[in-house]
């Protein structure tokens, strides 16, 4: 069996907020370690059946980052839910609801800024 590793190291200011993320993974074809402001990780616990989630991003990371961070994720795990239920219809559905959800930002952005 191979055996693949992913490590992230979270580095903290004084009061224990991210400052920035860094990963690497061994079967990735960079050299160096990544550098990230943000990071979402979800393992499922078969035995519970409940989703255990990390979710942290650094001090200078961007309203605006943050929307569009959400929105590729969603259009990702509909990419996903897709791939693993063949559910095209359920896929397409959470689709929608990611375009809406950033339109709606877009908009409320556009509301704050005048």
């Amino acid at each position: 069996m191979h055996k693949s590793n992913i490590s992230i190291d979270v580095y903290l200011d004084e009061q224990k907020v991210p400052e920035q993320i860094k990963w690497k993974a061994s079967d990735s074809n960079a050299d160096m370690e990544q550098i990230a402001k943000a990071m979402m990780v979800a393992f499922w616990d078969g035995a519970d059946k409940s989703a255990l989630r990390i979710d942290l991003w650094t001090k200078d990371m961007m309203v605006d980052e943050m929307a569009d961070f959400y929105y590729q994720l969603l259009m990702t795990m509909a990419d996903t839910f897709n791939r693993a239920t063949n559910q095209p219809e359920m896929s397409a559905d959470m689709k929608e609801f990611a375009k809406a959800f950033m339109q709606k930002f877009k908009k409320s952005q556009l509301q704050q800024n005048q």
